[in-house]
């Protein structure tokens, strides 16, 4: 199985973070690289895409949440976008919704 889950997109100062399949125990560490890179190199504005992410749980959020915190401290903002059925809910049942603005 060799798909692309985590895809960046980089257009002037803004950066979409595409994000799919599943973010869970197993493959939210995979993201930590990408989120490392985004904060080194001071991305202001981040959108982190969902619209292709099936399923998410708790790791897959603390790891978007650690991006928001990453980003928002060096003085950029994130957007969460996209998230549908079992990623929303996850987001709704948490209350991240209000955060993210879904």
């Amino acid at each position: 199985m060799t798909t692309k889950q985590f895809n960046r997109l980089d257009v002037g100062d803004e950066t979409t973070l595409q994000i799919s399949g599943k973010l869970d125990v197993l493959t939210a560490p995979e993201m930590a690289p990408l989120i490392e890179e985004l904060v080194t190199e001071q991305r202001r504005k981040v959108t982190v895409d969902l619209s292709g992410l099936d399923l998410i749980d708790s790791s897959g959020v603390a790891a978007i949440v650690g991006l928001y915190k990453r980003v928002r401290a060096s003085g950029g903002q994130v957007t969460v976008s996209g998230a549908r059925d079992q990623p929303l809910a996850i987001f709704k049942l948490l209350r991240m919704d209000k955060v993210f603005n879904l």
